[in-house]
């Protein structure tokens, strides 16, 4: 039989659906002839009897022979991909990226795979041909990309034509608003939201699965509604935890802790606080690696010695398959995700079976969903009781606070001056460094009212750009307040910030947000923050850390009274000058800031988990008792003048 009849027979079995006898008769053409066509119908062949990988490969073969034809190479590609063969997806897609830039559904995929794998350089190329793609998949993905940065104008530019091409797109209207939130521009968040809000009150979801949990948290402070933001996750399959737990496991005499983060550089604001913890963490009982998948140009900007933080290990080039393996070749007994549904997240790696007990801690402030996790830890006031339906994980409750903090590398507050900042001399100074995403339209009005209250005060307000500052303007002054009552600023070098924080009065809390790190440092740097009692776990932050410093009275029941407390507070100067007494006494011995404790109780909660993992029980929730309280401070030079004014 002649090649030409060959193919002709085999197509002919093909076309009448004998697809078995098509594939025979491919067999034994493809001794003698490798032509593309003859590929394309093997592929099709192999389509047909289920072979999909397989098929996959005979496109790529027909697509890489010269020419190079690029409709089988995107076939060979879209079916890569399907099967989860991603390195030979990303081999095919390196052949036809002028094609990707074009075709969203080839865009979708090298993004999925660049993202996964922290190789970002290509990925602007893919925003425009995403955002014009006619799937909600495309929009979600674009969302993901342009989200990446939220200061680059064209990202924004791209979000408002999502927007003004898709009105009626969830995907478009919730990234429209995210980009708002970022420069304050509450005018827009208020002509907006009200569809979501009308939506939302009819039990309607539409608006919040599509959501980016993290964003999520900042207009959405009901933990009930917080756990459907799944954005473009994917269902875990059924019996994967189980059949995880399962695994053979080596243990050893020490817990092995595998911590897993983009965030290991010392300028960030999670190393700010759990430095000193990786730094204390007993190595006789104990072995540390940090699997880093951290920008390489921070790290190296920032230079330090990884060497006292634990063992580590890159998996930025790996995927999410590949970066489980290299832990479970490590034998890490518990793997601790610190950034959950955050930007520059690996959190998926944690859904190919990387250990026997998967944390969450610190990163994310709420429930991580579709990710394979057994615990996330917290403490009695972020995750309360009552917040346990709206958890897949089990709760490890710390017995005081869940965030670490560092004593040693933190930097002390320094001495200063407010005519150094701007700052009045004989007025009552209110301030606020959160970030302009977590001030709501609420917010304003509720500091509004604290102003138009509190005659001789001013508001400190910490502003992330010259947008964000004129959209402030606009509605402060819509209220009433004349611009000598506000009196902006920007971020400045770390240890002047922690130094100029002791000049304000009052710290003022933000809601559904809280300040998390931002917090801490206010209470470090000597500032009192009056906060208000939380809904979920991210507007719960604050009043955890105010009672790890013994300062509780600060928490207000609900936002009415925190505006009244703040009015108050404006008017007894006393009662300020009172706080910033017991945050100076209590800095050195109340638990807030006591790593060698918190390192204590960490280590305990682990010791617990692997304790449960070894009898073969499944997680359940834990609660690490506390250690005696301290009768004497923790800090060398706290000690000494304790000791002194003793004499």
């Amino acid at each position: 039989m002649t090649t030409k009849n060959a193919f002709s027979t085999a197509s002919g079995f093909y076309q009448k659906g004998q697809y078995t006898r098509a594939l025979e008769t491919l067999n034994e053409l493809l001794n003698v002839d490798r032509s593309p066509k003859t590929y394309a119908l093997l592929a099709k062949t192999l389509l047909k009897l289920g072979f999909r990988s397989d098929a996959a490969s005979a496109y790529e073969l027909a697509g890489r022979q010269k020419p190079q034809r690029d409709d089988y190479l995107r076939e060979a590609l879209l079916l890569h991909s399907e099967c989860g063969n991603d390195d030979q997806a990303l081999a095919v897609g390196n052949l036809i990226l002028p094609m990707a830039f074009k075709d969203p559904d080839l865009a979708f995929i090298l993004a999925r795979i660049f993202l996964s794998r922290e190789q970002k350089e290509l990925l602007s190329g893919f925003k425009t041909v995403l955002v014009e793609g006619p799937k909600a998949e495309h929009r979600l993905m674009a969302s993901k990309l342009l989200t990446d940065d939220l200061y680059d104008e064209s990202n924004r530019h791209l979000v408002a034509t999502l927007f003004k091409k898709h009105p009626d797109s969830s995907i478009a209207r919730i990234l429209h608003l995210i980009f708002a939130r970022e420069i304050s521009d509450l005018a827009v968040v208020d002509r907006y939201m009200p569809p979501i809000t009308a939506a939302l009150a009819e039990g309607n979801l539409a608006y919040v699965i599509p959501d980016n949990p993290f964003f999520h948290l900042h207009w959405c402070g009901d933990e009930a509604i917080n756990k459907h933001a799944i954005h473009d996750t994917k269902p875990l399959p059924a019996g994967l935890a189980e059949a995880r737990r399962k695994l053979p496991h080596t243990w050893s005499n020490k817990i092995r802790v595998g911590y897993l983060s983009s965030d290991f550089w010392p300028g960030h604001a999670t190393m700010k606080l759990m430095q000193r913890t990786l730094e204390l963490h007993d190595r006789d009982r104990f072995e540390i690696t940090l699997f880093d998948h951290s920008d390489l140009a921070s790290q190296k900007e920032q230079g330090f010695d990884d060497q006292k933080w634990g063992t580590m290990v890159d998996v930025r080039g790996l995927s999410d398959q590949g970066a489980a393996e290299e832990i479970r070749t490590r034998n890490i007994d518990i793997l601790v995700d610190l950034k959950g549904h955050t930007k520059a997240s690996r959190a998926a790696i944690l859904n190919h079976m990387a250990a026997p007990i998967h944390v969450s801690w610190l990163g994310f402030p709420g429930s991580v969903v579709n990710i394979d996790l057994d615990y996330i830890i917290g403490d009695h006031y972020v995750l309360p009781d009552h917040s346990k339906p709206h958890f897949h994980e089990k709760f490890c409750r710390l017995p005081e606070c869940y965030q670490p903090n560092d004593p040693l590398n933190r930097p002390k507050p320094r001495p200063t001056t407010r005519a150094q900042h701007k700052l009045p001399e004989d007025a009552f100074v209110f301030a606020s460094f959160n970030g302009n995403r977590k001030i709501t339209s609420q917010m304003v009005d509720v500091w509004c009212n604290i102003l138009k209250r509190s005659k001789n005060s001013v508001l400190w307000l910490l502003c992330n750009g010259p947008r964000a500052e004129a959209n402030l303007w606009a509605r402060l002054e819509a209220r009433g307040i004349s611009r000598k009552r506000v009196i902006f600023t920007t971020r400045i070098r770390y240890e002047d910030h922690i130094d100029r924080q002791q000049l304000a009065d009052l710290g003022l809390d933000t809601f559904p947000v809280n300040g998390h790190t931002t917090t801490s440092e206010q209470l470090w740097g000597g500032l009192p923050v009056l906060t208000v009692k939380g809904t979920n776990f991210a507007s719960r932050v604050s009043e955890s850390l105010l009672n790890a410093i013994g300062l509780p009275e600060l928490v207000a029941g609900d936002i009415q009274t925190y505006e009244d407390m703040a009015v108050q507070l404006a008017e007894q100067p006393e009662r300020i000058a009172e706080f910033k007494q017991i945050l100076a006494a209590n800095r050195s011995i109340k638990p807030l800031f006591d790593a060698e404790r918190f390192t204590h109780h960490l280590e305990t909660a682990f010791e617990m988990m692997a304790t449960r993992a070894k009898q073969g029980l499944a997680p359940d929730h834990i609660d690490v008792p506390a250690l005696p309280e301290r009768s004497e401070p923790f800090m060398e030079d706290d000690r000494n003048s304790a000791a002194i004014a003793a004499e």
